[in-house]
């Protein structure tokens, strides 16, 4: 416990005396030489009054034969003769320690003022040079140590005011190539600005295109599929008649998906019971002339009947009549177009296949604008349209794809499920 009291204490005293200042080392030094000069004084005294104690036992003894009276009066005699003696001596050295403190005193005195002087030009020195190049003069100092540092301090203000002109230089080019970038910067933002509103404006406009002209489409595509109908219903088919039918379907086609895609953020689409498998076979119905304008038939063999979902009817018809014209497009010549419709556990699977090329990217091929086979007409827009219809639905999408066979595949939730 002891041990660790005097460690503390230690730290203390060594953590003060790091920090001390000059001042308060002046006044320690100051105190050490009066007390050392007391302490002087003292012994010279004690030693002193030592030997007055001394000389009086030797007079003792030196007088031991005389008469009591006269030893009495020679014992006064000498007693008084050395207290005066030692009074004196005593003063003397009083004296003499105090003119010994003050010359001392005044020496430290003496070295601490040009101590201090020195450190001061060190200080005002230092304060200048922060700002701006100083110089220290060596014939102001005293101390030769201090005349010795006085060449590093004026290369060190040199050195630091040179770095701060150069420092200064660069900053200033900084600042100039900062206020360019940032002009031009700011030219460039406009730039786009102006850029993006011209851009904004470009798809409003393209917005607004597509909004009438599918409006307008509408009617004479209705007026020409009416008509064609009634003329097939009063007159024997043509093949001329068969080919603008064929034509005016694929329009209604292209139609349905411009119409939704102009149309799907501002219109609800609400959800109802469908018949999937009425559903289906209407669609099949309406492409049944143009898959028979590409030589190609449909097989369609549903194995539940009264098939029923909770869908809106306008993404359903998107999802199967694009799955539809593509098998159109891609059907070797010749060949079925194979329809089925089946239960699997509380889903509806629908699969559309048929013998084409082989697909080689099933990924890709769900990407708009991505085609395999360039030579076929369209933009590639329906199958991604398929595919971020499912998402939105929670359709399960599937594709298998072989040499032999392309089948698409989904899974419809059943109603009641």
């Amino acid at each position: 416990m002891f041990l660790t009291s005097l460690a503390n204490f230690k730290e203390r005293l060594g953590s003060k005396l790091r920090s001390v200042t000059i001042n308060q080392a002046n006044i320690f030094t100051t105190l050490f030489i009066f007390l050392f000069t007391i302490i002087f004084a003292y012994l010279l005294i004690k030693e002193n009054y030592f030997d007055y104690e001394q000389a009086l036992h030797t007079e003792q003894r030196a007088y031991e034969e005389l008469s009591l009276y006269d030893y009495e009066q020679q014992h006064e005699r000498n007693r008084q003769k050395l207290k005066t003696l030692l009074i004196k001596n005593t003063i003397a050295i009083a004296t003499l320690s105090f003119i010994i403190f003050a010359i001392m005193f005044g020496i430290s005195k003496i070295f601490h003022t040009l101590l201090q002087r020195d450190i001061n030009a060190y200080l005002e020195f230092f304060k200048k040079a922060a700002h701006a190049k100083a110089t220290l003069d060596p014939d102001k100092l005293f101390f030769h140590e201090f005349k010795t540092m006085v060449s590093y301090a004026n290369s060190m203000s040199s050195t630091i005011s040179e770095q701060k002109r150069i420092l200064r230089e660069l900053n200033q080019g900084l600042e100039q190539q900062v206020y360019n970038k940032t002009k031009k910067l700011l030219e460039i933002n406009d730039h786009l600005l102006k850029e993006q509103k011209l851009r904004d404006d470009l798809i409003k406009a393209q917005k607004e295109f597509l909004r009438y002209t599918v409006h307008e489409t509408n009617t004479p595509l209705s007026v020409i599929l009416t008509n064609i109908e009634l003329y097939n219903m009063k007159h024997e088919k043509e093949r001329h008649i068969s080919k603008i039918e064929v034509a005016v379907k694929n329009l209604f086609s292209i139609y349905d998906d411009l119409s939704y895609l102009v149309k799907k953020d501002q219109v609800p689409y609400p959800k109802a019971a469908i018949d999937l498998e009425a559903f289906l076979a209407s669609r099949i119905d309406f492409f049944s002339e143009v898959a028979q304008m590409s030589r190609l038939n449909f097989s369609y063999m549903p194995k539940v009947k009264e098939a029923y979902i909770y869908f809106n009817e306008t993404k359903l018809q998107r999802i199967i009549d694009n799955t539809i014209t593509n098998a159109i497009k891609y059907t070797l010549p010749n060949e079925t177009i194979e329809v089925t419709l089946d239960t699997d556990t509380v889903f509806l699977q629908l699969a559309i296949g048929s013998r084409s090329k082989e697909i080689h990217d099933g990924e890709k091929i769900f990407e708009a604008y991505y085609r395999e086979a360039k030579g076929v007409e369209g933009f590639g827009l329906g199958l991604g349209l398929v595919k971020s219809l499912c998402q939105e639905e929670g359709v399960t999408i599937a594709l298998d794809s072989s040499e032999r066979k392309n089948t698409f595949s989904y899974k419809f939730k059943m109603m009641g499920k």
